[in-house]
């Protein structure tokens, strides 16, 4: 019963700290999402469905439905509509405000953004050069978005929700909701197809990373702070996230005091810089790119 009491407070802090960093910057970060989902709507209809090189998420689900007559738009909106209600129960209100807007701006944009095609069709070029052109751009406008720490729905729950339940990383559970969309081709495409699928996910991955923020799959935070046991039960609640304290002695003072070692997905950088600061305005923290993080198990409050 106390466990239970000691964990709702933290859950409560916790939640408060996010709710201050969602009401940060919102001009700034809507214009970027704006931005994002216009660049990734453009090269979806000028590099993707021009091309039907199917890819990532919904959209790429939407050109295999297209082959039966639905419109993409049409498909995409439907589809992130249902996963936004399946994200409310199964993630909550928290995670689901995030993708709201991005869920319904997003199939708009490639509506709006397919009477472009006839000014964009490139004739004599190789099918390699449109898929990597495309997934470079593609994995720009993501960047630019979850740098807002919004998202655009879509397979972006399917994976959260696989994350959650299954235990794995959020990395593979992408790998694991796209790559099954990019094998789903097959029902209309060939394999050639579905190579070249594969091929832009990887570029978009790498894109997307490089733009967050550095190319490496995760960051370490070394932390300094007054503040050590609500920064340590928020590093604890990024999913991926994990945090070591070391005993250390500041080198001006000569003082013992505690470090913090937090790593945490590169996606989620955004959302725990500022939710540091957010906890104390005060935070001393150096960041560095962690290329390989070996798993550790992670002991659950019962």
């Amino acid at each position: 019963m106390e466990l239970k009491f000691i964990r709702k407070i933290r859950e409560k802090k916790i939640n408060k700290i996010l709710d201050q960093i969602d009401k940060r910057d919102l001009f700034k970060r809507y214009s970027l999402l704006l931005l994002g989902c216009f660049i990734v709507a453009f090269s979806f209809n000028i590099f993707f469905d021009q091309y039907n090189i199917v890819c990532f998420g919904i959209s790429g689900l939407s050109l295999v439905f297209k082959q039966f007559g639905i419109p993409t738009y049409i498909f995409i909106l439907v589809g992130n509509v249902i996963l936004l209600t399946i994200s409310h129960f199964a993630l909550g209100k928290k995670k689901t405000q995030h993708a709201i807007v991005g869920s319904l701006l997003y199939p708009l944009l490639v509506y709006l953004t397919s009477f472009l095609k006839p000014y964009f069709y490139f004739e004599n070029i190789e099918l390699l050069v449109i898929a990597i052109f495309g997934g470079v751009l593609t994995g720009l406008g993501y960047g630019l978005i979850y740098k807002t720490n919004f998202n655009t729905g879509g397979t972006d729950v399917i994976t959260e929700i696989v994350s959650k339940y299954t235990k794995i990383s959020l990395g593979k559970a992408t790998w694991v909701s796209d790559g099954l969309v990019v094998l789903s081709s097959l029902i209309v495409f060939s394999w050639e197809i579905v190579l070249y699928g594969f091929l832009v996910l990887y570029i978009i991955s790498f894109m997307t990373d490089k733009v967050v923020i550095g190319i490496s799959q995760s960051k370490a935070f070394y932390i300094v702070t007054q503040k050590e046991s609500e920064v340590r039960d928020f590093l604890l609640s990024i999913a991926d996230g994990g945090v070591t304290i070391i005993n250390a002695r500041g080198g001006y003072t000569n003082e013992k005091e505690s470090l913090l070692l937090g790593v945490v997905p590169t996606r989620q950088y955004f959302l725990v810089k500022e939710g540091l600061k957010t906890i104390d305005n005060k935070i001393f923290f150096l960041v560095c790119d962690s290329y390989e993080v070996s798993p550790r198990r992670k002991h659950h409050e019962k």
